[in-house]
């Protein structure tokens, strides 16, 4: 009988729903929701990995500047690109840099080293000496983005050395720059043996903030919003 009681209760909500009939909203909060483990945005995001990955750093058996090396080449653009004969950033250009320094800012551990590139037109000599320009050019933007100086290593220009098109003429894509992570900050205060720094620490805490579900509450009608 109870179960029947229960039918003929939702089949009410059901109908007082159908009819148009609202009541009073509300909001209830539901409890913590953990979707992944601590760390995990840090890794592949398998159950396990982030722990893994901790116990390797910590025992020396990989280096995690090598993991927010392709963490960078990932998540924002490596390159920008230059007119002809030129180390003048353009808007696109600039664009680009700033999301690099958005990224770089995040992690004040990190060095990083830009590499200058030419297309095939022009001597090597002086391609060489452009892609150094262009190179330094990116440094100087990343520098009034708040990225200190210091955290750029020794410029290095590849000239017209290696090309992403092998052709003779002018070709956009081969006249660049590449930014890459180039290791650890020597003495920062957050690096530990030169490896373990903490960037993996304050990755873990963020990470491990659970998230809360809303649910919006009206004559029976349920939404959930988070």
């Amino acid at each position: 009988m109870r179960h029947v009681f229960a039918s003929m209760a939702a089949a009410g909500v059901l109908s007082a729903c159908a009819n148009g009939q609202a009541g009073n909203l509300f909001a209830v909060e539901r409890p913590p929701v953990f979707r992944a483990e601590a760390g995990a945005i840090a890794d592949s995001g398998f159950f396990g990995d982030a722990t893994m990955n901790n116990t390797l750093v910590m025992n020396g058996e990989r280096d995690y500047a090598i993991a927010l090396a392709r963490r960078f080449a990932e998540e924002v653009p490596s390159t920008v690109n230059f007119p002809f004969n030129s180390a003048n950033l353009e808007p696109e250009a600039r664009a680009i840099l700033a999301l690099q320094a958005e990224w770089m800012r995040q992690f004040p551990e990190l060095r990083f080293s830009v590499y200058g590139h030419t297309d095939l037109v022009g001597s090597d000599s002086y391609n060489r000496a452009l892609g150094r320009r262009r190179a330094e050019a990116v440094v100087r933007y990343l520098g009034t983005q708040g990225v200190h100086r210091s955290r750029l290593d020794a410029l290095v220009s590849f000239g017209e050395t290696e090309p992403l098109i092998l052709t003779p003429t002018r070709e956009r894509a081969n006249r660049r720059t590449v930014t890459e992570v180039s290791g650890w900050v020597t003495g920062h205060p957050t690096v530990l043996n030169g490896k373990y720094a903490e960037v993996i620490f304050r990755e873990y805490i963020t990470s491990a903030e659970p998230g809360r579900q809303i649910e919006t509450v009206q004559g029976g009608d349920f939404g959930t919003a988070q």
